[in-house]
């Protein structure tokens, strides 16, 4: 035991002399051969221990956490083993390649999570505390992004792919463990808002315990993406699969990390879920992560062969629907719905919610003639506005008995920039005025 202790004492001493030197302006980068070599020698279950020795003896929590890609690297190469095979050759912008660079930066977060609770667990110095709860804030505040960006991405891009052929399992296990994190975050967010409502003995176990949960669970899922889901996704997409995924992923964004553009090559379609062939031959199967393999084993694939797009369907660009459909569509929205074409003229008015009266005799009126005589000088303006494109909108408001009545006038262009007519949409708000709180899915009975 005396011996460990001893060792111990010399990889802290050699870490310390090192962060000396971060600390006096030398580079992370140009001593990394020398962390490497003492890091490499010490368990990553070693590490956090000689950290707290560190804080304790005065070396900065800033400092200290300048090693964490450091960390970062070695935790990887103890337990990931896969990925970074899996990482190698994917040129930048590439889904997947987006994937492995931000789970270096979660697992960067996970661990400062980690540290700087801990440290904050023991620090006696006031300035010092409100030091590092800023920064302790600042990583929950871009930790709580992980599950908007990183997370979502999956869920709502890669999942699709994988339960079209039948993995579904893979998914509701990994959105459930999203889940389970986002919920962490979310918790230790409100408990660094509501410090001030208990004693500082209390909230630092607490946080510590539950940083500790969350950074652990946050790893978890890192080791779970790079050695068994991202190897699934690489072994089952293609590049048209994944050219589709490219081109959405902006609009969801990205965890700390900008991403290029990337593209296959123009000849590439991109191909989205419903057009995939979804069985698996033998050999994609072969492919597969050994832990999936095994998930599968005497369970046999339900692929899912549904045709999207049916006969008689209108393509709506987002999707495709029934004439019967779509009248249906209209007539449940809570809002009431009227199209104005090019020439002014009332094309179209949603059969459901009325606020104001409409009947099948109003077709084909110019829009001015809908109106009383003293306001149609307005309603030329705003349609002028909308026609030279100075105007986006037109909004009003008005109580009509009980009613709060809330109008909306908004341009159409094709995708040329040409102008296709107005819409008016129209609603009663009054009773969304009146809610309070939150009502989760959740929370529903029948």
């Amino acid at each position: 035991m005396t011996e460990l202790l001893n060792n111990r004492e010399y990889k802290k001493e050699q870490l310390k002399r090192l962060l000396l030197r971060i600390h006096e302006g030398e580079s992370v980068e140009s001593l990394k051969k020398e962390f490497q070599e003492i890091l490499s020698s010490i368990s990553p279950l070693e590490i956090p221990i000689i950290e707290q020795e560190l804080v304790r003896e005065g070396v900065s929590a800033k400092d200290i956490a300048k090693m964490c890609d450091l960390h970062v690297e070695l935790v990887r190469e103890a337990v990931a083993g896969t990925d970074e095979l899996e990482e190698k050759g994917l040129p930048d912008g590439h889904p997947l390649k987006i994937r492995y660079d931000e789970n270096k930066e979660i697992m960067k977060d996970a661990e400062m999570l980690n540290l700087y609770a801990r440290t904050l667990a023991t620090t006696k110095d006031e300035r010092m505390r409100q030091e590092i709860l800023g920064v302790l804030e600042e990583i929950v505040g871009n930790l709580r992004k992980v599950g908007f960006t990183h997370y979502n991405r999956d869920e709502m891009l890669t999942f699709p792919y994988i339960e079209r052929r039948g993995l579904t399992a893979i998914a509701t296990v990994l959105w459930t463990k999203h889940d389970e994190i986002r919920f962490m975050i979310k918790y230790l967010a409100e408990l660094l808002r509501k410090r001030d409502e208990m004693p500082w003995e209390e909230f630092v176990e607490r946080l510590k315990n539950k940083a500790g949960e969350a950074s652990f669970a946050l790893s978890d899922m890192v080791f779970r993406e790079n050695n068994i889901y991202y190897p699934t996704l690489k072994a089952l997409l293609s590049d048209g699969e994944w050219k589709a995924i490219r081109l959405q992923e902006d609009e969801i964004g990205f965890y700390k990390v900008n991403p290029p553009a990337w593209d296959p090559g123009e000849d590439v379609k991109p191909l989205h879920p419903w057009e995939i062939d979804p069985e698996l031959s033998a050999e994609e199967l072969l492919n597969l992560p050994r832990e999936v393999q095994e998930a599968l084993r005497g369970q046999p694939l339900e692929f899912d062969r549904t045709e999207l797009r049916r006969e008689g369907d209108i393509d709506l660009g987002t999707g495709y629907v029934s004439v019967e459909e779509l009248k249906a569509i209209f007539e449940a929205l809570p809002v009431d719905v009227t199209f104005i074409d090019r020439d002014d003229r009332v094309r179209f008015f949603s059969p459901g919610e009325r606020i104001f009266a409409r009947t099948p005799s109003v077709l084909g009126r110019p829009v001015q003639l809908c109106h009383p005589p003293k306001s149609v000088h307005i309603v030329n303006k705003i349609l002028k506005a909308f026609k030279e494109g100075r105007k986006k909108e037109a909004t009003f408001w008005l109580r009509l008995g009980p009613k709060y009545v809330y109008i909306k006038y908004v341009p159409l262009f094709d995708k040329n920039g040409n102008y296709l007519g107005t819409l008016e949409m129209t609603m009663d708000i009054a009773p969304y005025k009146k809610i309070e709180g939150e009502k989760r899915l959740l929370d529903w009975r029948d």
